[in-house]
């Protein structure tokens, strides 16, 4: 846009984190104006992409910040909980009326974010949320405790103690009273992003003191500069895309029964089973996680603010979605000062 002196100015873009859905254009040829985002995304999009450091901003975490050139706005950063160096920014329009809006990016929302000081006690206009998984369907279990259930299985597995009374046969162990069995070797893979996911597999690496590695299966076992190496392949799947409720539950539940039965639920390693085909030397466990909000903390994100407006970042290509998304809006406004979610940690509720 043209400034005072009639030149155009270069307008400045917001990078919420390294994924390649949100920097599909960036490339070494980046020209269009200076970027900003966290210090952990700076340094990933100048080595992954080669953009010239030159239209690299980094801003400090936590801190508000005065954009150049943009009419008096101030960003604050803050831990999206959602891949290293994640962020969302909340800008403070300078005018004789402060305006706060809070754009959430890509994230998993926690009771640090609401109780965060640039959030805590504010009015904000508008709140634009992550709204992957807007759908009561897709109350997965709360992330530290699903990263500390793949852990302890880990753990179980390499040990040779069966992770359930019920699924002795996925795990070898010497036969009484016969001669001790050669130990297995068993590899751990995780499925990740090259971005994303880490906390899994750091948590099981630290688990069973040993380095996780990413790739097929089989190949593992039948590559030959690994074949004989290992006697049998465990791999984790965390994706929130395949969870499924229990069977009965509800598909338009009250806001007080998704609170009430998500916190009343216990998630550990005996919650974790194998894909439906497993064999002897390979099996897969479905592991319902995401570093997306679920359904039950989106509405707990909500009730713990004081907004005026909820805006949907994703899902909105169907006004089908959109109709349906507006209407759990319209009853976390509806509820919000009634309800109040007790966290049950600092990093769940």
């Amino acid at each position: 846009m043209p400034s005072a002196t009639g030149k155009f100015q270069e307008l400045p873009y917001f990078l919420t984190h390294a994924h390649s859905d949100h920097y599909t254009n960036l490339s070494s040829t980046w020209k269009h104006g200076p970027i900003y985002c966290s210090e952990e995304t700076a340094n990933l999009i100048i080595h992954i992409l080669s953009v010239d450091k030159k239209w690299v901003h980094p801003l400090p975490m936590d801190v508000p910040t005065l954009v150049p050139n943009s009419g008096g706005v101030h960003v604050t950063l803050i831990s999206a909980n959602h891949c290293p160096g994640s962020s969302f920014p909340s800008p403070w329009i300078g005018s004789s009326k402060t305006f706060r809006y809070l754009h959430c990016g890509d994230f998993r929302a926690s009771p640090q974010h609401t109780e965060h000081p640039a959030v805590k006690g504010k009015r904000l206009d508008h709140v634009y949320l992550d709204t992957t998984y807007l759908d009561p369907k897709y109350t997965f279990p709360p992330q530290p405790l699903v990263i500390s259930a793949c852990a302890d299985l880990a753990k179980r597995i390499a040990a040779g103690i069966p992770p359930d009374p019920k699924m002795d046969q996925w795990i070898t162990s010497p036969a009484k009273g016969k001669q001790k069995a050669s130990p297995e070797r068993i590899l751990m893979v995780v499925g990740t992003y090259s971005v994303g996911k880490e906390r899994i597999v750091k948590a099981i690496a630290q688990a069973i003191n040993s380095k996780i590695s990413i790739d097929k299966l089989h190949a593992y076992l039948t590559q030959p500069a690994l074949k004989g190496t290992f006697t049998r392949v465990v791999g984790f799947r965390p994706t929130g895309w395949t969870y499924s409720p229990p069977a009965g539950s509800s598909t338009s539940p009250t806001l007080t029964s998704v609170i009430t039965q998500t916190q009343q639920k216990s998630f550990t390693h005996a919650s974790l089973r194998p894909a439906r085909t497993p064999t002897a030397a390979v099996q897969v466990y479905p592991v319902p996680y995401s570093e997306h909000s679920s359904f039950f903390e989106l509405t707990c994100f909500a009730l713990a603010l004081d907004w005026r407006r909820m805006i949907a970042t994703v899902n909105v290509g169907s006004q089908r979605s959109r109709v349906k998304m507006d209407g759990w809006m319209k009853k976390w406004e509806a509820e919000r000062k009634r309800m109040k979610v007790k966290p049950r940690r600092d990093d769940f509720w």
